[in-house]
């Protein structure tokens, strides 16, 4: 694979591609034919290598096929279509989108966002399954040449936790090496039906969940949007063999799917978690109601998504690890860039084809971000013999009480163990003497009190970590892909 239009090329022209319940139904060859239909279209337009094409679209065909397109014509910009119209009009202008791709009658902020600054086109599916484009919109013209594999594909924003989210440019080399890594980790074959719960406008529900399978010659269920309670049927319905979300989608998986495994679901074979901290008592959970491995791995907008896993069976899975690196090299770094020994804790930093170049338009943060040709992740965290890697939080987020740093996932870890907690979320609150002391927001599902929770904590910890105030509450928040971000966590807990 060298660009994504290679990545079809995996699938047999009857092989089911995408699978929308309830909607379309696409084989590899129709894919193939709508994916150009729609570069034609764009092409027609005016777009070429490196203009920007936005999408706004939920989880559906219509959203993959016109990824696909927009990277094949110029560079894809996918968004969330929960935006506002502030929101839309900083995205639009930061990745100065030349075409707005929107569904029929939708998306009327975007819209509005972009006013004159670009062309607007309509596009769904019909009942036939065939995408039909606006009345407005001219006829297609046979698509450019093949886009080169160092054409950026695809343009995402990072998080802006600390900052002004940052622009991050993937190129098609970047994707597909992150894609192969992807099926070679998991094993992936045509035989493999993936079931896409997370969003299409991230790299978590683009690359894994979509183009991995894809890129197997496998087929990708997409359901307009999740719930706990449809999916067993879904398992049953279409064969799924793998599913990959954030500990939120397990979460609930865990406290709302009506039963164990049933009868007709044995396809499932495995279950991955990426995007946020799987504590191990949720990995259990979820491995007790699904009867299958649990693999929780590590990824980035950065890197192209995956950056290591654990493995299959036989092959030894860890909980609280996120297994080695997957098809890239991972080195722990000290404060001055040097390589330090197994088990001692740093900045993880990795290095492969899947790592971008660097930020769009932006030298400081990419020179920040790089030390040689190691990308600096923000990640703190520790390398075994073995070559696991066991996160223990952003750097940035690291508690610093009295001069000790803490790492806050330690903490989430054991107050997950109490059998009062569903959810903790550990984050330091400013101190007058300490600098930092430690607080929790913790979601409970049975009966305790605060003093009650401490003591449990210093059974497990030394008193400096324990914390000291703890805020019950009913959801803990996050963001729009189910990452929670300490930072934000602070914020409303400590603002109030």
């Amino acid at each position: 694979m060298h660009t994504l239009l290679n990545v079809l090329d995996a699938g047999d022209d009857d092989q089911p591609a995408l699978l929308v319940p309830g909607g379309p139904r696409l084989t590899y060859r129709r894919l193939r034919e709508e994916v150009r239909r729609a570069a034609g279209l764009l092409a027609a337009h005016g777009v070429r290598s490196g203009d920007r094409v936005a999408l706004v679209y939920p989880n559906s065909a219509e959203a993959v096929v016109l990824f696909l397109a927009a990277a094949a014509t110029g560079t894809a910009a996918p968004l969330n279509p929960a935006y506002k119209v502030d929101e839309f009009a900083f995205y639009l202008e930061d990745t100065r989108a030349k075409v707005l791709l929107v569904p029929p009658g939708d998306s009327a902020g975007a819209r509005e966002a972009l006013g004159d600054r670009g062309a607007v086109i309509e596009a769904g599916f019909d009942g036939s399954s065939s995408l039909r484009f606006g009345p407005d919109v001219r006829g297609a013209r046979p698509a450019r040449a093949a886009p080169d594999d160092d054409d950026v594909a695809l343009v995402l924003h990072t998080s802006g936790t600390t900052s002004r989210p940052k622009m991050v440019p993937l190129r098609h080399r970047n994707l597909t090496a992150s894609v192969a890594n992807i099926v070679a980790s998991y094993r992936l074959g045509a035989e493999d039906v993936s079931l896409c719960v997370m969003p299409l406008f991230h790299v978590h529900g683009l690359v894994a969940s979509t183009l991995a399978a894809l890129g197997s010659g496998g087929t990708v269920v997409i359901p307009p949007r999740f719930s706990p309670f449809e999916f067993w049927g879904l398992v049953r319905d279409h064969r799924v063999t793998w599913y990959s979300a954030v500990p939120t989608i397990h979460q609930m998986l865990v406290g709302r799917a009506a039963q164990r495994r049933p009868a007709r679901a044995e396809s499932l074979r495995f279950a991955r978690s990426c995007s946020s901290a799987l504590s191990p008592q949720l990995m259990r959970q979820v491995e007790d109601l699904l009867g299958v491995p649990m693999l929780e791995a590590y990824g980035m907008t950065e890197a192209s998504h995956q950056m290591a896993s654990n493995p299959l069976p036989p092959a030894e899975r860890r909980p609280g690890s996120v297994g080695p690196g997957t098809g890239v090299e991972i080195a722990i770094l000290g404060e001055q860039c040097d390589p330090l020994p197994p088990g001692m804790a740093g900045e993880v930093a990795v290095r492969g084809p899947n790592v971008m170049a660097g930020y769009e338009a932006n030298p400081t943060a990419t020179q920040e971000a790089f030390c040689d040709d190691w990308f600096r992740t923000g990640d703190q965290g520790t390398l075994d013999e073995a070559g696991y890697l066991t996160l223990q939080g952003r750097i940035k987020e690291l508690i610093i009480r009295g001069g000790e740093k803490i790492a806050p996932r330690e903490i989430d870890e054991v107050l997950m163990r109490h059998p009062a907690v569903a959810e903790a979320v550990t984050f330091g609150v400013p101190h007058q003497s300490w600098g930092e002391e430690v607080a929790a927001a913790v979601v409970l599902k049975g009966e305790v009190g605060k003093k009650e929770l401490a003591d449990f904590c210093r059974r497990h910890l030394a008193d400096f970590k324990v914390p000291r105030q703890f805020f019950f509450v009913t959801d803990i928040p996050r963001t729009a892909t189910g990452k929670i971000q300490r930072r934000h966590v602070a914020a409303a807990f400590t603002e109030q």
